[in-house]
């Protein structure tokens, strides 16, 4: 742990040294709520059984999800791959999973910390009452921050270079955003579509997010939420310990 926590201090130092990093890790998730919530004024929210904040909240979460801890760690993965960072920290007493653990970590809490307070924000600005089932919120949010980072890296494994990490994560996050009810619930979605979406990584975390504010989710709805996050997470470990390079792509 002490290993660990000494490289997130550095890491946390780098990462604080890249204003385009940290302008779309902080800032911009902060921005996309305001869309979902216009966004929400066209639709017929109350025949989901939705309103504007149980949609918005859960989308703000994801947001931050996908930019401040996915996105921000197939660059920092990428990066420190390229300029040897990680083939040197290898060759000391630091073992595999304590160098990508260590390196993911300031992403991680501070993806953890801008949830936090984007849901605290979202449940007071759009009079969201407390949740009604909070442990599978929380659930939800854990999930989440260990799926992306470990997305994160399996996405960096195939990423060559730095300028391309800004480009390698777009496929996850646009299919993310418009498929795993950010913008769109899966109720106003066609059966069929809705089915599909339902096992895309990031739709059990939204829906488990949403759950524990509504409460409406069922004990099945939720372990099979909890199955699939599980499953994409284990998925995303075994390619990462296949295929993750660690020295520079040529």
């Amino acid at each position: 742990m002490q290993r660990m926590t000494a490289l997130a201090r550095a890491e946390l130092t780098l990462l604080g040294r890249n204003k385009g990093t940290v302008f779309a890790a902080l800032f911009v998730p902060l921005v996309l709520p305001f869309s979902v919530r216009s966004a929400a004024q066209e639709m017929d929210l109350a025949e989901a059984g939705l309103t504007t904040g149980t949609l918005v909240l859960p989308a703000a979460i994801g947001f931050s999800l996908l930019f401040a801890v996915y996105s921000a760690l197939v660059g920092v993965f990428v990066v420190r791959r390229e300029e040897l960072v990680l083939k040197r920290l290898r060759t000391g007493e630091l073992r595999d999973v304590e160098i990508l653990s260590g390196s993911a970590m300031p992403a991680v809490l501070s993806g953890l910390v801008q949830s936090l307070l984007l849901a605290v924000g979202c449940a007071v600005l759009l009079d969201l009452s407390a949740p009604s089932a909070p442990h599978l919120a929380v659930l939800g949010l854990l999930l989440g921050l260990v799926m992306c980072a470990a997305l994160a890296a399996v996405t960096a494994s195939f990423t060559r270079t730095g300028e391309s990490a800004q480009v390698t994560p777009l496929p996850f996050m646009f299919v993310s955003m418009f498929g795993s009810a950010l913008f769109v619930p899966l109720e106003l979605l066609p059966d069929r579509l809705a089915s599909v979406c339902e096992l895309l990584p990031l739709t059990p975390v939204i829906t488990l997010v949403r759950g524990g504010w509504t409460g409406d989710l069922s004990a099945y709805d939720a372990l099979g939420a909890v199955a699939t996050a599980v499953a994409w997470t284990v998925l995303a470990v075994f390619a990462v310990r296949r295929w993750f390079r660690w020295e520079p792509r040529h």
